[in-house]
């Protein structure tokens, strides 16, 4: 019997993976990798390593969680050693939890070594605390996608009257219906947003604004990129710090 290793590939910025998902990189012989994972932290891999794409590109044909886990069963029981990467953490919204499951469920050895989400590390490097305080003592991790057996409406209700931070995974496409629902449920309409796209990257832009505001400033703004909503998003203005790709090419022009 192999094993297999739940890994963080971090959110992008190939220097955030963990010391623990480098060693996991080396030791496999076999590595799936996701969609958002930095192709540079491949080159950790051992020359002899097999590499599976399982990613999950939502314009393009995907493939189907089943036929990862599949994988996974089948693999380990040949006796592998398998790194699964997974772009920021894989308990946070990255089906690490199922992945987990059906390894249990047929008794093979794993473990989870956890990542930098992007929910954490693109407000970071975009200057933005997710709690401080003097603004929020209080955040949430959500998707756009609301739970099972919830309206929309109750979704987002509840968020709009809970944590003082949100941060908000997968929800660009729904962006103006996701500040439609904030404010029929009592969210100001000056509350200020974020726009971090493909955050710690060197091709990261960050787009501020408020829930009033934001669906047209953002307008050009695409997948993959991190919502932030709430008073933190002001700190931007204080603690700006990384040189995004917009500020450096500014800096160019006669």
């Amino acid at each position: 019997m192999g094993k297999v290793y739940l890994v963080g590939a971090g959110p992008g910025d190939p220097d955030l993976l963990t010391i623990k998902g480098m060693k996991a990189i080396q030791a496999a012989d076999v590595i799936l990798y996701d969609r958002l994972v930095n192709k540079e932290i491949l080159e950790f891999a051992k020359p002899s390593t097999k590499f599976f794409y399982c990613g999950k590109d939502p314009n393009k044909y995907s493939l189907p969680q089943e036929e990862t886990n599949r994988m996974l069963v089948s693999l380990a029981k040949k006796g592998h050693t398998i790194t699964r990467l997974k772009g920021g953490d894989p308990f946070v919204f990255g089906r690490g939890g199922e992945e987990a499951e059906i390894l249990a469920q047929n008794q093979i050895p794993f473990e989870i070594v956890p990542g930098i989400t992007s929910g954490i590390a693109a407000p970071a490097y975009a200057g933005i605390p997710v709690t401080h305080r003097d603004y929020s003592s209080s955040v949430a991790f959500v998707t756009a996608v609301n739970k099972p057996g919830m309206s929309k409406d109750a979704y987002w209700e509840h968020l709009a009257h809970g944590p003082e931070t949100l941060c908000v995974y997968m929800g660009v496409k729904r962006l103006p219906e996701i500040c439609e629902l904030l404010i029929r449920h009592g969210k100001s309409i000056d509350t200020p947003v974020a726009l971090v796209h493909l955050g710690t990257t060197a091709s990261q832009k960050t787009v501020t604004g408020t829930l009033g505001t934001i669906v047209e400033q953002a307008s050009e703004i695409k997948n993959p990129a991190m919502i932030v909503i709430g008073d933190v998003v002001q700190m931007r203005q204080k603690i700006s710090w990384f040189k995004e790709q917009v500020a450096d090419l500014e800096m160019t022009l006669p």
